[in-house]
């Protein structure tokens, strides 16, 4: 398995670009994902009470879902950027 720091770059990397990824979730569950990053839609400014990336985890914007989701950077199987399959 990878390590999450090389997905984590693959994935910055995109910068704003649209990408697909599948991982699983902490239940259990794999979830297929079409995400961005730096999305400042909803954003207050006052910031998360702890470091996700430490955790390993990213948050996005879920394309699908229209709100905020966190990516486990841990169990990601599968990454796609501009057609392009990372993983």
């Amino acid at each position: 398995m990878r390590d999450f720091k090389q997905t984590l770059a693959e994935i910055q990397k995109a910068e704003n670009t649209i990408f697909s990824v599948t991982f699983t979730k902490k239940d259990g569950t794999v979830r297929t994902m079409v995400a961005r990053l730096n999305v400042k839609k909803g954003v207050k400014g006052t910031g998360m009470a702890y470091n996700p990336i430490e955790k390993g985890l990213l948050p996005v914007w879920d394309m699908q879902k229209n709100a905020f989701r966190m990516i486990n950077l841990k169990t990601v199987t599968e990454l796609k950027i501009r057609k392009e399959q990372i993983i």
